[in-house]
């Protein structure tokens, strides 16, 4: 079986995530969800629209993203739709928060792990494919966040949300800490939503990772640490697991000397339990050929 491919370059500009992502050869077609982080309000290290820009006017993408499950500036439409203005998103391009609306669409994923239906902002039925942009970097609960987490915990619902931090147990935003799953079934409950994202999207889709500003916080934390590595680059690939295991190699290799402290932050949370899942279930594989670009 022939290995996925992940091209890689360490130069990180907008220019080169659209030069990244005509190395993959892959036309999006019809209408084109680009997914990415859109950032809580007061977080430092998201990637901006602007730095953003050439790569969705590239596809004539929609971005678009869903209502979080935790309090913040985005668990309710009215102010999630005005931090995306606020962060500038809506001023470059059309953006469509998918779950705005009541009525979640529901992705039968019959060989789940730990959940067999995923609960994703129902406006996803409007795309005929996804770019999904990923700003790779540490998170508090997962370990990392990726390409994986993206089609995961990015597109599922606010109830959504709920339903995979808890690996199925409620769909109720507020009782979801009290119900938080064991943390090995929490991320093959991300695996699990990952794979009913790419079946329905029937191979009509790109994955960039954007290894900058690598804080072991995620976007989503309205006060995250500061970045903890230097730079490392953009991947891209056809196969969300092998741009997310490479990525990981890239760090787990690293000579950086902050590299230990992102590296504890993956490990403490079984982070890459969520990689060895997905592949085990099909979202993508893990052996890659690491095709570098510079």
């Amino acid at each position: 079986m022939e290995k996925a491919k992940v091209y890689f370059s360490k130069e990180i500009t907008p220019q080169n995530v659209v030069r990244m992502f005509k190395a993959l050869g892959k036309e999006l077609p019809g209408r084109v969800a680009v997914k990415v982080h859109s950032g809580e309000k007061g977080n430092q290290n998201y990637l901006h629209p602007e730095f953003m820009k050439p790569m969705v006017d590239e596809v004539n993408g929609t971005i678009v993203e869903c209502n979080t499950a935790y309090e913040g500036a985005r668990n309710e439409t009215h102010k999630h739709k005005q931090l995306l203005e606020e962060h500038g998103w809506s001023r470059y391009f059309g953006v469509d928060l998918m779950d705005a609306e009541p009525e979640d669409l529901v992705l039968e994923i019959p060989n789940g792990k730990i959940i067999h239906e995923n609960f994703v902002g129902k406006n996803l039925a409007n795309y005929d494919s996804m770019l999904v942009l990923s700003h790779f970097k540490g998170h508090p609960m997962g370990g990392y966040g990726g390409a994986i987490k993206q089609l995961s915990i990015g597109c599922a619902s606010s109830a959504g949300k709920a339903w995979i931090h808890t690996a199925g147990k409620t769909k109720d935003q507020y009782k979801l800490w009290d119900n938080v799953a064991e943390q090995d079934e929490f991320l093959e409950a991300m695996a699990d939503s990952a794979l009913s994202i790419v079946q329905y999207f029937k191979g009509n889709m790109a994955f960039v990772n954007i290894m900058c500003n690598m804080s072991v916080d995620c976007d989503c934390c309205a006060i995250a640490e500061d970045p903890c590595m230097q730079d490392i680059g953009i991947l891209a690939s056809l196969d969300p697991v092998a741009l997310d295991q490479a990525c990981i190699d890239l760090v787990r290799k690293s000579e950086d000397p902050g590299r230990e402290h992102l590296w504890e932050r993956i490990q403490s949370r079984h982070g890459t339990h969520t990689i060895d899942a997905a592949a085990e279930i099909g979202v993508g594989s893990k052996e890659y050929e690491l095709v570098e670009m510079d």
